[in-house]
């Protein structure tokens, strides 16, 4: 909701500072001028992005709006679903978890956390792991690195979108001034009409530098980096599961683990200690 607050504001100050200052409404509206800054930025995104990119940034604007998926209820579930999953595992052995990970679906152990069940991606994150660790994987520094390399991959796919937003941004400003100096070639060629027609030409000229200065910097380049800031905090899930299964790993009690866990965890979202404990401590017992 803030992108939109922020947003209205923007185009608020801009109108209203204009208006303000005595001037016009119908002078800025220079539609071929629109269409030839925005045409062109669409255009070049489309040249520079995969389908899979152009459809994550169809999509970008939504979860702007919504903000980061996750809330702190969202992580103090996944927190104790993490002790459950250590506290089977350390009382009856990582072959109990077998019929979870095999078909996790039907698990009446994630079934409990339905945030973290209805998340296919961070269901399949935990199984694939946890069937590493039931098939003899104990080394934390090599899995480590797999996950990194997982992460990075999934992190990847949300850079590309924030950078496609980024690079249309960066280049309306350009584009603006392609569409100024497309106004002032047509001007040059009505230089013998008299100086209010001149006057108008030049204004709708000027629009093309003004639009696109406007629209880059007031809008797409904040919404790229709102965007950015999205994806990052929606990533402390994936971080929290990996620190909670290395822990896990190398040995730690199910509380331990899940304490590692709690730390890589946003201020803003992070539950405290006691609030872990307490929410832990009123689970059933796993099975």
């Amino acid at each position: 909701m803030t992108v939109i607050v922020g947003l209205i504001i923007v185009a608020a100050c801009v109108v209203g500072g204009y208006m303000g200052a005595g001037g016009h409404m119908g002078v800025l509206w220079q539609p071929f001028e629109f269409v030839i800054i925005l045409g062109a930025g669409i255009g070049a995104t489309i040249c520079a992005n995969s389908k899979a990119t152009l459809k994550g940034i169809g999509s970008a604007f939504g979860r702007m709006v919504k903000g980061p998926t996750y809330k702190k209820e969202d992580f103090l579930e996944l927190l104790c679903l993490q002790y459950q999953i250590y506290k089977l595992a350390k009382t009856k052995g990582m072959l109990a978890l077998e019929q979870h990970v095999e078909n996790p679906e039907e698990s009446a152990l994630f079934s409990q956390f339905p945030k973290f069940h209805g998340d296919h991606h961070a269901v399949a994150f935990v199984c694939d792991y946890l069937r590493l660790m039931s098939l003899g994987a104990d080394n934390p520094h090599e899995i480590e690195g797999l996950m990194d390399q997982e992460l990075e991959v999934h992190h990847l796919e949300d850079a590309n979108v924030g950078g496609a937003l980024a690079g249309l941004g960066d280049g309306l400003p350009a584009l603006g001034i392609v569409a100024a100096v497309l106004g002032v070639i047509h001007t040059m060629g009505s230089i013998s009409e008299p100086p209010e027609v001149l006057g108008k030409l030049i204004g709708a000229a000027l629009v093309g530098t003004f639009s696109g200065i406007l629209a880059a910097y007031g809008f797409v380049s904040p919404m790229a980096s709102a965007f950015t800031k999205v994806a990052e905090e929606d990533s402390r899930y994936y971080e929290c599961l990996k620190a909670g299964l290395l822990a896990h790993m190398a040995g730690n009690a199910p509380t331990v683990s899940v304490e590692y866990a709690r730390k890589t965890l946003m201020s803003h979202v992070r539950p405290s200690f006691y609030e872990v404990e307490e929410a832990a401590n009123e689970l059933p017992a796993p099975g």
